[in-house]
């Protein structure tokens, strides 16, 4: 099969890869026909984690079922599913409490694992015509009759749509609330959108592309540009000076001023700085253990100057860690399949499997229009 393999830094190429089959009784084999480029597979493109030569990307993936292990039970050949990115055997004890993202029986050093993904185990990604999903299961999210007329909005469940959400539950956004998210990428559009259908008051999401903060604004969200002004005045400013009641961190250790120059605890601090006294955050931005091309050498150790003198002083709180996508992924579906909720609206292009390459380029490049890519094996 095609699939597309890293080669090394901002290397990616199409080649043909041994299909995937069955290796254990609770497999499946999926026939791809959506499969997203994320945010965080640019980590792995830009050389900035220990990914692999060789290994195929993606994470954020929807199929056909087209092969089963003889101990699958409740999915069918034939059925279309989207696979949360966060591979789970749905019964250990993290997975039991519903904390899928940290299973403890992933083959991977950590607990957790992901399709295509440095450091989550040895799972081949889906950015490839075929794929095998591990307790099938547990991992196979069963869609309904609209799943072909609705793919689009039903692939973004795999990761962006929980992992927006996550960030809101985290933050436990609740009605009438002000909520400040720093970032407009596709996470952080996925949090103002979850935000308002938890029934936020207001949203304020700081950002500096025009194309992303229009997509901002066409959800109801205020737009803030912070290559144009400080970001935290304009929020103190819509708020009376009290500051949002909840806030959402969904950029990350690629936190960067205007210029480019990095700087990955800015967007941290400027949370915390945004939002009340006794106000919740909810930090689903990637931040990693280990970051060798990082400028300066504590956040090469994934370590930063955090501003924990404020944070205490206003005696606030902290949720972190990636979605348990599990937890949330069902009842998103059904938002879906009930016309509640549409977000394939941040979908920018919809490519082929052949074109990833140049799409990797485009989309680590951030050009104007570049918000969400669907590639289509």
């Amino acid at each position: 099969m095609k699939a597309l393999v890293y080669d090394g830094p901002r290397d990616v190429r199409i080649k043909d890869v041994p299909d995937p089959g069955i290796e254990n009784p609770n497999d499946a084999v999926i026939r791809v026909t959506s499969t997203n480029i994320c945010g965080s597979d640019l980590h792995m493109y830009e050389g900035r984690t220990p990914m692999e030569y060789g290994r195929v990307l993606g994470h954020e993936n929807l199929g056909e079922v087209v092969e089963l292990g003889e101990g699958v039970e409740h999915v069918r050949r034939g059925d279309r599913v989207c696979l949360p990115f966060n591979v789970c055997c749905g019964h250990c004890g993290n997975c039991e409490r519903g904390n899928t993202a940290f299973c403890l029986n992933v083959d991977s050093d950590t607990p957790g694992g992901a399709y295509g993904f440095a450091g989550m185990g040895s799972y081949s990604g889906g950015q490839a015509e075929y794929l095998r999903v591990p307790w099938a299961d547990a991992n196979c999210l069963v869609l309904p009759e609209d799943a072909v007329e609705k793919e689009n909005d039903y692939v973004m469940l795999a990761d962006i749509f929980p992992t927006g959400y996550h960030a809101t539950e985290l933050a436990d956004v609740q009605p009438g609330e002000s909520v400040a998210v720093y970032g407009a990428g596709p996470v952080g559009l996925m949090a103002a959108y979850s935000a308002y259908l938890r029934g936020a008051s207001e949203v304020m999401i700081v950002d500096r592309h025009p194309d992303r903060l229009k997509l901002a604004e066409a959800i109801g969200a205020t737009a803030i540009d912070d290559s144009k002004s400080s970001p935290v005045d304009a929020i103190l400013e819509r708020t009376n000076g009290i500051g949002a009641d909840k806030g959402c961190e969904c950029v990350g250790f690629h936190a960067h001023d205007p210029r480019g120059r990095e700087h990955p605890e800015s967007t941290m601090n400027r949370l915390v700085s945004s939002v009340k006294v006794t106000g919740t955050l909810g930090v689903v931005g990637a931040f990693l253990p280990q970051d060798p091309g990082a400028e300066g050498e504590l956040a090469q150790h994934g370590k930063l100057p955090f501003d924990m003198g404020e944070f205490w002083f206003k005696g606030q709180r902290m949720g972190t860690g990636q979605a348990n996508v599990k937890a949330y992924n069902r009842f998103l579906r059904e938002l879906i399949h009930r016309d509640r909720a549409k977000p394939s609206f941040l979908v920018s292009h919809e490519l082929s499997l052949l074109q990833a390459p140049s799409a990797y380029e485009n989309f680590d490049q951030r050009l104007d229009g570049w918000t969400k890519v669907i590639l289509k094996p």
